[in-house]
Formats: C-alpha cells, sequence, structure tokens
C-alpha cells in the first residue's frame, strides 16, 4: 500500500522476507524459534529473579549480569514475537510506523547492551586487577551510572540512527531483504542515492561495535597480562570465559553487518537469526553454566520462599567477596 506525501507516493508498508521459503520447513522453524524464545525469556527472567532474591548475589557483576538478562530480554522480543506471527501468515508486512519502531528499540537495546558488555569488562579488570579497592571503586552509586549511562548511549545513538533512516524518501520497492526492520535492508529501498546515508551508518553502528570489541579484547589483554603467576592467569581466563564468549557472540555478527558498505548478502539472514535471536538464549546458559554461585543460587531459592532483599545488602555482599 502506498499513501501521497506532498507530490511524491510514500510506502505505507512493507514486505518482510522469509527466512524459509518452503511451507514445510516453515512449520518447523516456528516450532524451533518458539522454543528457543521461551528459552530466552525463562532463562533470563531466572538469572534476574536469582540476582535479586539472593542476598549473596548483591555485587556489581551480578547487578551487571541481571541489566544483561534484561537487555537480551527486551532485545529478542523486538524482533522474535513478529517472526513467529509471520511464520503463520501467508503475507509477512509491516506497516511503515511499526517499522521505524522496531528499528528503534532494536538500535537502542543493542547499543545499551554492547555499552554494558563494556561495562562489565571494566569491572572485571577491576576485580581482578585491583582487589583490594574493588569494594571503593565499583559501589552502588557507580554502578547504577554506569547502567544510566548505557541507556542514555543506547538512546542517543538510535535516535540518529532512525531519524536518519526516517528522513530517507520510500516511494518505489517495499521487499525487505530480511525478516526484520533493520538500517541496512531498509535504505536499500530509499528512492535517493543512499551513499552517504551508509557512510553515516557505519561510522556510527560501525564505528560503535568495532571500538567496543577492541576494547573489551584490549582490556582483557591486560587482564591477563598484570597476572603474573600461571594459576593466576588461569583463574583469571576462567573468571572471563563466559564473558568473552558473549562477546564474540555478539559482536561478531554486528561487526559483520554493520562495520561494511551495504551491500546485501545472502548469509545476512542466517547471521541475523544468531544475533537477534540465539544469542539472547545463550547469555544464560553460558553465565549459569560456568558460574557456581547462580548455579548454587537458583537451587538454594528451590527449596525456600522467594523474597527480595533490601538493597543496603549491596556493601554487605562486597564486603563478602
Amino acid at each position: 500500500m502506498e499513501q501521497l506525501w506532498g507530490n511524491q507516493t510514500m510506502v505505507s508498508e512493507f514486505l518482510l522476507a522469509a527466512i524459509s521459503p518452503t511451507p514445510q520447513s516453515q512449520a518447523v522453524l516456528f516450532v524451533v524459534f518458539l522454543l528457543v524464545y521461551l528459552s530466552t525469556l525463562v532463562g533470563n527472567l531466572a538469572i534476574m529473579v536469582t540476582v535479586n532474591a539472593d542476598p549473596y548475589l548483591r555485587t556489581p557483576m551480578y547487578f551487571l549480569l541481571s541489566n544483561l538478562s534484561f537487555l537480551d530480554l527486551c532485545f529478542s522480543t523486538v524482533t522474535a514475537p513478529k517472526m513467529l506471527m509471520d511464520f503463520l501468515s501467508e503475507r509477512r508486512s509491516i506497516s511503515y510506523d511499526a517499522c521505524m519502531t522496531q528499528l528503534f528499540f532494536l538500535h537502542f537495546v543493542g547499543a545499551a547492551e554492547m555499552f554494558l558488555l563494556t561495562v562489565m569488562a571494566y569491572d572485571r579488570y577491576v576485580a581482578i586487577c585491583k582487589p583490594l579497592h574493588y569494594s571503593s571503586i565499583m559501589n552502588r552509586c557507580l554502578c547504577s551510572c554506569l547502567v544510566l549511562a548505557c541507556w542514555t548511549g543506547g538512546f542517543i545513538h538510535s535516535t540518529v540512527q532512525t531519524i536518519l533512516t526516517m528522513q530517507l524518501p520510500y516511494c518505489g520497492p517495499n521487499h525487505v531483504d530480511n525478516f526484520f526492520c533493520d538500517v541496512p535492508p531498509v535504505i536499500k529501498l530509499a528512492c535517493t542515492d543512499t551513499y552517504v546515508m551508509e557512510l553515516l551508518t557505519v561510522s556510527n553502528s560501525g564505528l560503535i561495535s568495532t571500538s567496543c570489541f577492541i576494547i573489551l579484547v584490549t582490556s582483557y589483554t591486560t587482564i591477563l597480562v598484570k597476572i603474573r603467576s600461571p594459576e593466576g592467569r588461569r583463574k583469571a581466563l576462567s573468571t572471563c570465559a563466559s564473558h568473552l564468549t558473549v562477546v564474540t557472540l555478539i559482536f561478531g555478527p554486528c561487526i559483520f553487518i554493520y562495520a561494511r558498505p551495504f551491500s546485501i548478502f545472502s548469509v545476512d539472514k542466517q547471521v541475523s537469526v544468531v544475533y537477534n535471536i540465539i544469542t539472547p538464549m545463550l547469555s544464560p546458559l553460558v553465565y549459569t553454566l560456568r558460574n557456581k554461585e547462580v548455579k548454587s543460587a537458583m537451587k538454594t531459592s528451590l527449596h525456600r520462599q522467594g523474597h527480595l532483599p533490601d538493597y543496603c545488602t549491596w556493601q554487605d555482599s562486597l564486603g563478602r567477596r
């Protein structure tokens, strides 16, 4: 459908691409991705509830982990429900307003998560390299400010991306070459030269993802270099292994999609599935399976009545570290 705007005919809806071309595989994928999405909800909610219910987990590391789980839950919800609905529909359409809304929240939550992962790397650096000053540096006020800064940075980034995308005229093709609305496939549909827009997007999204990834790798390298003993280095690597796994799963697809010219590759859909659907489910699995404290707290919570402790336990838990 199209609508008149000024002297131009503007597209009022977009048609999304199918992940699989055959109806049989669509039905199978619907069941698979429904289970993945439900697992994402349950896993991330379990971490959030566990961290808030157990006083021994009232530390900066788990406070940040709880926020990461919330972001993963939100990030998956931006695209997964619409994708599941489209599996059951013959016409996979999305209105212009809904498309721009999806694009905004995708970059809002995604950028906030990248910034938060960088903050988590800083938390691990302080905990391992400056353990005696950890409680004074990573206090509750600083952690709250850092999380707020992550959300603010994500909002600013997404607002810029969305405004730039909405400024383009869409008066021709309306077939988005992906199963959700994102900047690269959407601006390819604009009825104008998008070279400058592509450069701005690469310098925005591409620069953020690449810079955060370099900072993360540098921080982990610094941690390993500063620890002299082989045993200490082994423990540090074990502590950061889960974080490194999540970082690779998140930043790899982001750099591939956003830090290059907007040439559409056939593999982009598969990369998007991993980044948008699979990774939010793997994050809680990686952190819980490799973290004895979280697993122990989850087991304990099953044998007692759940309650949320007062925030004053924050400093007490820091002392226990």
